[in-house]
């Protein structure tokens, strides 16, 4: 099995604790002999914004754009932008995407976002037909790494902040396992900057050692797009959880209880 990864990675200082673990992860899957691809947003100057600039000689319909629509067709055309063409080469060749980044407003950065947004295209990364487990990245993983501004106690059940495996499932499912992707559990860094420097080095550590084996992990559970039928869950699907104290996933927890840290761990 080849063993390609590529780190997506979101923040604007090279002294920051995402940028630690960045470093963190290049060197140890590197002498792992993993070969290492680095997408640095800030530093490539990534334009976020999804726009008709995306598309080499300008849309078909440019009095009614639809981006997704239009570059789908600039895609077979080969009129993509030469930057979203170069990061779909780096996605194409990669077993395993790790997208390292500070979590803002309990999603993505800015620039992170826009990246999803214009080189996850659709044609590319999905189609109305080839998604979920079905989708076109089934062969791949993909994983968040990324760091809080709050405690871990905060993002519970019973925190301020609610359940961080809610906050989560847009990103994880609606996303990555949208993509089709092996979606592997993500790697928290609860509120590093009110840590002490022991216990950002503890952190780095425990992440250190998780690499080691990370491409062997099993990854998250989502429903296959067998299970339904019409966009629906199957009847016989949802009679399997009927007799359960909780539903399948955060999403499709089909009005019971949520199950616990269904986001976060195997």
């Amino acid at each position: 099995m080849d063993k390609n990864v590529l780190i997506v990675y979101a923040h604007q200082s090279p002294g920051s604790f995402n940028a630690a673990a960045k470093n963190v992860a290049v060197k140890v899957l590197q002498d792992k002999g993993y070969k290492v691809v680095l997408s640095d947003l800030y530093a490539m100057n990534f334009k976020a914004p999804a726009t008709a600039e995306d598309i080499v000689g300008g849309p078909q319909d440019s009095g009614n754009f639809r981006y997704g629509r239009e570059t789908m067709v600039a895609l077979k055309e080969n009129r993509l932008s030469t930057d979203i063409i170069e990061e779909h080469k780096k996605v194409k060749e990669a077993n395993l995407i790790i997208f390292q980044f500070p979590m803002y407003w309990f999603g993505l950065p800015a620039i992170l976002k826009g990246w999803i947004d214009r080189v996850f295209t659709q044609g590319f990364a999905f189609t109305t037909e080839e998604m979920y487990s079905n989708g076109f990245f089934k062969d791949k993983k993909a994983m968040l790494s990324f760091t809080t501004g709050s405690h871990e106690s905060m993002f519970r059940s019973s925190g301020i902040h609610g359940d961080m495996n809610v906050t989560l499932w847009p990103i994880q499912n609606g996303i990555l396992n949208y993509c089709g992707f092996q979606v592997l559990a993500p790697q928290i860094f609860w509120a590093p900057k009110k840590s002490t420097s022991e216990g950002r080095n503890g952190m780095l550590e425990v992440w250190r050692k998780r690499l080691d084996g990370l491409l062997e992990e099993k990854p998250l559970t989502f429903p296959l797009s067998e299970c339904f039928e019409g966009f629906q869950l199957k009847q016989s699907e949802q009679d399997k959880w009927a007799a359960l104290q909780f539903g399948p996933t955060v999403g499709h927890h089909l009005g019971m209880p949520l199950p616990p840290n269904n986001q976060l761990q195997i």
